[in-house]
C-alpha cells in the first residue's frame, strides 16, 4: 500500500531537482542558468612569425625571433555560451593586418642579420578568419560555488578555423599581389614539388585568457590566441630562388616583369648583385604562424531578474 505513494514522491523530487537546477541564485537580484550566452566585441594586437624580418642575429625559433615593431591592430566579434562555468564554445570572426620586412634589420651587425637585411624582401597581408573555439575553465569548481563567487576565471581555449590572406609587396609605391607571380616557381614544371599555395586555408588556434565579471550582465577578458597554420607562404617566402628566365616562359609579359623585380630584390641594395638560382630565399622547416593579444567585452545573456 505504501510503495505507490513513495514512488510518486520520489518522481516529484526528481522533477523538482531538475527544475531548480535550471534556475538558481546568482545574487540578490539575479537568477543564474546552467547555460549562459555571451556576445563579445574585441580589439587588440596582431603579429606574425614568418621567414622575413625577425630579430637580430640568426633566425631563431618561435617568440625568440618576434619583432614587436611589426605589431598591428586587430579586432573581431564573437558569440557563444558557457555551461556551468566550466565548458564553453564560441564562434568568432577576426580581422587584422600582418607585415614583416627585412629592412627592419638595417642596423644589424651579425652575419645572419646582415644576410637577411640584404635579402631585402617585405610583405603585408590582410587576414580575415572565422574560428570555432572550445573553452575550458579548469578552476571553475574552486572559484564558483554556492558560498563564494570569484569574479576572475582563467581558461584555456583551442579549436579550428578558416582564414584568408593575400601577401603583397610594395613596388614604386604600388601594392602588388605576390601569389599570382609564382615567385618561387610554384606550379612550374621545373619545380614540380612546389605547388601553388591557396589564399584560403585552415588554421588551428590555441591560447589562454582570463575572464573578469564586471557585473551580472557584462564581463571583460584578456586573451592570447596563437594560430598554427598549414602554410609556409603567409609572406610568399619558403624555399630557394629559381631561374628568373622561367617567369617569361610561364607568365604574361606584365606579370613576368613584376616577378623579375619582386622575387629577388637584393640588387636594390647591392647593384652588383647577380641572381643565383638555388640559393636560399627562405626556410621551409616550419610553417608560418600568427597570433593576437586581444581585450574583449562581453554581454551576458541568460541571467534574469528575481
Amino acid at each position: 500500500m505504501t510503495t505507490k505513494p513513495m514512488a510518486i514522491l520520489f518522481l516529484c523530487a526528481l522533477c523538482c531537482t531538475r527544475v531548480f537546477s535550471q534556475d538558481y541564485f546568482y545574487n540578490n537580484r539575479y537568477y543564474d542558468k546552467d547555460f549562459l550566452f555571451e556576445i563579445n566585441a574585441s580589439a587588440g594586437a596582431i603579429n606574425c612569425l614568418t621567414d622575413l624580418g625577425g630579430r637580430s642575429g640568426e633566425g631563431k625559433g618561435f617568440l625568440k625571433d618576434l619583432n614587436l615593431v611589426n605589431t598591428k591592430f586587430s579586432g573581431g566579434i564573437s558569440t557563444g555560451f558557457v555551461y556551468l562555468y566550466t565548458l564553453g564554445a564560441r564562434l568568432e570572426f577576426n580581422a587584422g593586418t600582418i607585415t614583416a620586412s627585412d629592412n627592419i634589420l638595417k642596423s644589424e651587425q651579425s652575419t645572419g642579420g646582415i644576410n637577411r637585411y640584404k635579402r631585402n624582401l617585405q610583405f603585408r597581408s590582410n587576414i580575415y578568419e572565422l574560428l570555432l573555439l572550445v573553452e575550458y575553465y579548469p578552476l571553475s569548481h574552486l572559484l564558483f560555488n554556492n558560498d563564494k563567487r570569484s569574479r576572475f576565471s582563467p581558461y584555456i581555449t583551442g579549436g579550428i578555423g578558416i582564414f584568408h590572406f593575400n601577401p603583397q609587396a610594395y613596388l614604386h609605391n604600388e601594392s602588388i599581389n605576390l601569389q599570382p607571380l609564382h615567385t618561387e616557381g610554384q606550379g612550374f614544371t621545373e619545380y614540380g614539388n612546389r605547388a601553388p599555395y591557396k589564399l584560403t586555408q585552415v588554421n588551428f588556434p590555441v591560447g589562454a585568457g582570463i575572464k573578469y565579471e564586471l557585473s551580472p550582465l557584462c564581463n571583460l577578458r584578456i586573451e592570447v590566441l596563437h594560430r598554427i597554420t598549414t602554410t609556409d607562404y603567409l609572406d610568399d617566402v619558403s624555399t630557394r630562388y629559381i631561374d628568373p628566365s622561367l617567369f617569361q616562359k610561364y607568365l604574361s609579359p606584365e606579370k613576368a616583369g613584376l616577378a623579375m623585380q619582386l622575387h629577388d630584390r637584393q640588387g636594390e641594395i647591392d647593384p652588383a648583385h647577380i641572381a643565383q638560382p638555388g640559393s636560399i630565399r627562405g626556410g621551409n622547416a616550419k610553417n608560418d604562424s600568427f597570433f593576437t593579444l586581444q581585450f574583449k567585452i562581453g554581454i551576458i545573456v541568460g541571467r534574469k531578474l528575481r
